[in-house]
């Protein structure tokens, strides 16, 4: 069976973990993906936060599966020839250096163009044109410049940042739509384009239902859905939510059996509308189905926190798994706190390929993120990442280059 995207090759010169998410997912939907790193230094992510002495650390390997990597010297001349063959070859350019690296390399979209009409170049930078665009930015920084730290935490407390990485990787996520929909519009006008995804424009993305609310509380001044109402104040911005959702269906996180000594024995409790019958019923207070102060959710909305705690005196009587087991019996929405070390022994993510074991010729076997993307037609299989400069002599040979030419390139620090 074919993958989805064979066929189309990927120059990718990025490095760290926003571009590598990019050039992982179209590998991983079987595109050829070759890694252009620096010899005896590559990705700088191969040594950091090394738990092996020597071996590509896990921060490396689990953001480089599927991919082939070849070093190039680009500021040698002849290393600089390896490169344009390379561009001439491959269908899209990924790069998310510091902006203007790649003009200073001597490849800007007109050389590219003059080398390769039809290469598209995808670029993840922090900012996108304005005044913060030349700006070095990581992912915490795409986080508060993008909206989500302001609105995330507690309200006495300050902005927190979230442990998800959705400035790195989900901007990696973006850019890997940008390509594919440049690739399906190439098809019908035979040229290239620019693709950007900026992380801030990205965080932003995640982050439109806060911009939702920022413009309800311009027009009327209180967000019923906010743990704020109705005792609390609110100013002129979103103001952070503590565990509420924010939107039309009330949730929180309530304490379960063992909360004293697992940090995770938590539940996430939503109080949805349809279900509220069955909700009095579980917790033992059917009196409320009819109360005046909770029989609409209007009504219960100035009474969120008593609802919670006496939601959460019944879910401290049970274990999160006992009481999701019961919830879903009624078709109450909740969702256990699952910690990373639960996730990782999780027998039916590993099933269905989230969660796969990959066996590395230095570090051994180890556990990694897989395809979070799931397609009928194109099944996914993680293979290992590369070797610095592993395939350096395949990729070479593949351009056209003899063992002798190869030899030679090697000698003069070209590769």
């Amino acid at each position: 069976m074919s993958k989805a995207l064979a066929g189309v090759r990927i120059l990718d010169f990025t490095h760290v973990q926003s571009g590598p998410t990019c050039t992982q997912l179209l590998a991983w939907f079987g595109a050829d993906v070759i890694k252009v790193e620096r010899a005896g230094i590559g990705d700088i992510t191969r040594e950091q936060l090394r738990d092996i002495p020597d071996a590509d650390s896990l921060y490396f390997t689990m953001l480089n599966h599927n991919k082939r990597s070849v070093t190039i010297d680009t500021k040698n001349p002849e290393g600089k020839k390896v490169l344009e063959s390379l561009v001439k070859s491959c269908d899209v350019l990924v790069e998310n250096f510091a902006p203007g690296a790649l003009d200073r390399m001597g490849f800007t979209w007109e050389r590219i163009q003059e080398l390769n009409p039809k290469m598209i170049v995808a670029s993840v930078k922090g900012f996108g044109p304005g005044p913060y665009e030349d700006c070095k930015v990581y992912e915490n920084v795409a986080q508060c410049a993008g909206g989500a730290a302001s609105t995330t935490g507690f309200d006495d407390g300050p902005p927190v940042v979230s442990g998800a990485q959705i400035g790195d990787s989900g901007t990696g996520l973006h850019l890997a739509l940008g390509i594919v929909t440049a690739l399906y519009q190439r098809n019908a006008t035979g040229r290239g384009q620019k693709v950007l995804a900026a992380m801030q424009d990205g965080v932003l993305n995640l982050c439109r239902v806060k911009l939702r609310d920022q413009q309800r509380l311009e027009r009327t001044g209180v967000m019923k859905e906010y743990p704020q109402y109705p005792n609390g104040e609110f100013g002129e911005a979103v103001p952070r939510a503590g565990n509420a959702s924010g939107g039309g269906q009330p949730g929180w996180i309530l304490k379960c059996k063992g909360w004293e000594t697992d940090p995770n024995a938590y539940i996430y409790f939503i109080t949805q509308a349809p279900v509220w019958g069955e909700i009095c019923k579980v917790i033992g207070k059917p009196e409320w189905i009819d109360h005046p102060n909770f029989s609409t959710a209007a009504a219960r909305l100035p009474h969120l926190k008593d609802i919670f705690a006496e939601i959460e005196q019944w879910t401290m009587t049970k274990t999160k798994f006992e009481a999701m087991e019961i919830l879903n019996q009624h078709d109450i929405p909740c969702g256990p706190i699952l910690s990373m070390k639960e996730i990782a022994e999780d027998t039916s993510l590993r099933k269905t390929g989230t969660i796969v074991e990959v066996d590395h010729p230095v570090r051994g076997k180890y556990l990694t993120v897989g395809n979070p993307i799931k397609l009928s037609d194109s099944p996914t299989d993680v293979t290992r990442s590369p070797l610095l400069g592993e395939h350096t002599d395949e990729v070479m040979t593949e351009l056209g280059y003899t063992a002798d030419q190869i030899a030679t390139l090697r000698s003069l620090g070209a590769i």
